[in-house]
């Protein structure tokens, strides 16, 4: 079963989701599990937005915006059969930093191993690790009770968002005092100063921390960032948290048994539908226009797109409240990250720790020491691309060798900074598109010397191109930055942070609602269930 070209087959449906993003996606299944007629509109030929994969270059298959599937929840896979429908999970057991001065660290499934890799730099960190480790997992298991729920609004007296107010509270004061001081650190420190807390080494403090960085407008050392750091912490596969993995046949695999899983439960999805805008009677949704000027009715419209794309797009600001205007410009975008793919045709090599080694089968950190990632910051700062960017590095075809040829290589370049604003203005992207995948390529080549001349094929997206071609407003890979003041009952805008939107019979399930970015699943999941309990569709 696959989506279909073209036209829709009816003229109503109970529920239209606009976006065949995994999110969509994720919620059309459960709304068709549960008996609705649902139809999904993609403005593109493939599903998947950014969970996409493509094949760029003959014979390979390139996971083009999103490379490592870390925090799709494990219940949206037993619950849609996702198994069943082909995701297979392959896992990423090690993250390898090289550093200038030819050593290397990397970290491992196996402690012991890791242990010996981190002493070599400081064997008091190597004590610390696993104590850290099993902190962070308590932390994340406390985080796993807000982020797999709509948030509650704390500014509410209605019974169900005391009681989960409550809860929350209860487990709070489970945990002993020690995590409760720890977790308001957590919520208000960077990255870089709250593992100075723990370790004394930048060698492993450095990789660590970016983390907290990843699609955000911020540094290693801006408040705020150690959030982010346990956002990304919080990745779970068959139970185990910090587990990270490949999507055999690529990230667009986690898009394709969405789509199957939907289409089996009865949805209909449609590729190369645009929507131009909401239909809208009396202030209320009754379907969507495409773009060819067909009307298509529902009872519901779910938007899986970002929230300035859904409001000042498909709604249209006219049609919102001023208060609601002002409160979502306010909302921050601020994409901050590119992305160069490479088909090659030998395995990379590293100058710190040559041969191909199980250290490349698990994601590659360009992070240095603080100064560099704090350079890096600077020039985006002031409008330009980094010199010498932070970059995370996947060699997928290592552990899935289906996506390339015999022999050929995909390495999957994920670069930061590059700020949507350039000095320039952000349509001037294109004219600097060569000269950002040049520094990239630069930048590595000093690690892993002969990539370049092993190049068989490039493509560089910028921010520019990400908001161009997979519909992210400013490049944003999250559909807004996860700071603290957007996040939860903040997410998007105070007062429409559980899914339901200021337009009648209009409903949000992209990242841009709770709980935010990744290939997660959790807001189209949560948008869906909570949707079926308000009687709406």
């Amino acid at each position: 079963m696959a989506a279909a070209a073209g036209t829709p087959a009816k003229s109503t449906y109970d529920v239209i989701v606009v976006g065949g993003g995994h999110n969509g996606l994720t919620c059309a299944a459960y709304l068709a599990k549960a008996g609705r007629k649902v139809l999904v509109l993609e403005r593109r030929h493939v599903v998947g937005g950014a969970a996409v994969s493509e094949e760029l270059h003959p014979g390979f298959t390139f996971s083009v915006c999103s490379y490592i599937v870390s925090l799709f929840r494990p219940q949206i896979i037993r619950e849609l059969e996702l198994a069943r429908h082909g995701l297979e999970i392959i896992p990423l057991e090690s993250t390898f930093t090289p550093f200038p001065d030819g050593r290397s660290l990397a970290r491992w499934a196996d402690p012991e191993r890791t242990r010996r890799e981190i002493a070599a730099f400081s064997p008091k960190d190597a004590d610390v690790y696993p104590e850290f480790g099993l902190t962070m997992s308590r932390l994340a298991h406390f985080a796993k009770h807000i982020i797999d729920r709509p948030p509650p609004d704390p500014t509410s007296f209605a019974p169900s968002d005391l009681l989960q107010l409550g809860a929350i509270g209860s487990l709070l004061r489970g945990t002993d005092r020690d995590l409760r001081f720890l977790n308001t650190k957590l919520m208000t420190m960077s990255a870089a100063d709250f593992l100075d807390l723990w370790f004394e080494s930048e060698h492993l403090k450095t990789p660590m921390s970016a983390s907290g960085i990843i699609g955000t407008f911020l540094g290693v050392r801006s408040p705020g960032t150690a959030y982010v750091l346990l956002h990304h912490y919080m990745g779970e596969i068959d139970g185990a948290y910090r587990a990270w993995g490949f999507a055999k046949g690529g990230t667009g695999a986690v898009s394709e048994a969405l789509a199957s899983s939907a289409i089996a439960h009865g949805a209909e999805v449609v590729t190369e539908a645009p929507v131009q805008a909401l239909r809208l009677t009396d202030g209320r949704t009754t379907g969507v226009v495409l773009e060819n000027g067909t009307e298509i009715g529902a009872k519901v419209v779910v938007s899986s797109l970002d929230p300035h794309r859904t409001f000042f797009g498909l709604v249209g600001e006219r049609n919102l409240d001023p208060a609601f205007v002002s409160q979502l410009r306010k909302f921050k975008l601020r994409g901050s990250s590119g992305k160069v793919n490479l088909a090659v045709d030998r395995v990379p090599e590293f100058t710190a720790r040559p041969g191909d080694g199980m250290h490349i089968r698990g994601d590659i950190s360009i992070s240095p020491d603080f100064e560099y990632m704090e350079r890096a910051y600077d020039d985006a700062k002031y409008g330009a691309f980094s010199r010498r960017p932070y970059m995370n590095i996947v060699i997928p075809t290592l552990t899935d060798p289906s996506v390339a040829p015999p022999g050929k290589h995909i390495v999957s370049i994920f670069v930061q900074y590059a700020p949507y604003h350039i000095t320039e203005g952000p349509e001037r992207w294109p004219e600097q598109r060569d000269a950002f995948g040049d520094a990239v390529l630069d930048t590595l080549e000093a690690y892993c010397p002969g990539l370049k001349s092993s190049i068989l094929f490039k493509q560089v997206l910028t921010p520019w191109d990400l908001e161009k071609d997979f519909g992210l407003t400013e490049g944003n890979i999250f559909h807004g930055e996860l700071s603290l003041e957007q996040l939860l009952f903040l997410r998007p805008t105070a007062g429409w942070s559980r899914y339901r939107t200021p337009i009648d019979r209009l409903w949000a399930c992209g990242s841009g609602t709770h709980p935010g970015g990744g290939v997660m699943g959790a807001p189209g999941e949560l948008a869906a269930k909570t949707l079926l309990r308000s009687g709406d569709a």
